[in-house]
């Protein structure tokens, strides 16, 4: 994976407001090249030291890493969530 790639996505990851989430697919459009899993796969292998728990699947699921933390996590950040621990995605998305 391409360093350039990597730096970029976390970038992004940082700029993420607490309280806000992202999704894998929209850090990838901004990233401007791959998808949603480069972005996963990225947030996989470099994430630890960003806020990875505010990116969030398309359909509102958090991240199910570190322990299943993320929804702790957001729920600090005062972030809704909806049924099943889902991320009101629409409501909470960084445009």
């Amino acid at each position: 994976m391409d360093d350039d790639y990597v730096e970029a996505v976390l970038a992004l990851v940082e700029d993420v407001p607490a309280g806000r989430v992202t999704t894998y697919g929209a850090l990838a459009r901004a990233v401007g090249t791959g998808g949603p899993r480069q972005v996963g796969r990225v947030m996989a292998l470099h994430g630890d030291a960003v806020p990875w728990w505010r990116v969030v699947h398309a359909d509102g699921r958090p991240a199910t890493c570190h322990g299943g933390t993320a929804v702790d996590r957001l729920r600090e950040e005062g972030v809704p969530l909806m049924a099943r621990g889902r991320v009101d995605v629409r409501a909470t998305e960084v445009s």
